[in-house]
């Protein structure tokens, strides 16, 4: 599958910008998991997708209530925080199958805390702190995902 890699975004602009790229790609749908250490600037990307979707309120990250949803424009978004899960069962209480099976954008950082559990990701995410900004890298990990690194790699050229 594509990657992108070591791109450098050198502020918290370029990374919103380059998330709101991403969401133009998403057609309404597709699941993308966000990795990296604390501050590498997960909910940062989460943020900027949800921008360029059309979101202008605040987005805030769902660390203690785990998902946090969103209609933007006929679409519905959910915005995972898997950081405090204790147990990956834990997102059978919640309901997670039921997010999943329907055709909406789903986001979710810290998806290694619950591996076993998520179906695959259509985008695998990858930030990190790298002097004053950030690297980041994306794995598309289904067609759909091909399609999006596509129009990613057109726009960061």
């Amino acid at each position: 599958m594509n990657q992108i890699t070591a791109l450098f975004l050198a502020d918290e602009v370029e990374t919103v910008d380059m998330a709101m790229r991403l969401a133009r790609g998403l057609d309404g749908y597709g699941r993308i998991y966000l990795s990296g250490e604390l501050g590498a600037g997960k909910t940062t990307f989460c943020r900027g997708i949800l921008r360029g979707l059309g979101h202008t309120g605040a987005v805030k990250s769902p660390t203690f209530t785990l998902v946090e949803p969103y209609a933007v424009n006929g679409v519905q978004v959910f915005h995972f925080d898997l950081y405090r899960l204790g147990d990956p069962n834990e997102l059978e209480y919640i309901g997670v199958d039921d997010y999943f099976s329907s055709r909406c954008i789903i986001l979710v950082e810290w998806p290694e805390r619950a591996a076993d559990y998520l179906p695959d990701a259509d985008l695998q995410v990858h930030l990190e702190v790298s002097d004053t900004g950030r690297r980041l890298s994306i794995r598309a990990s289904s067609d759909h995902g091909e399609d999006i690194v596509r129009q990613i790699w057109v726009g960061a050229e």
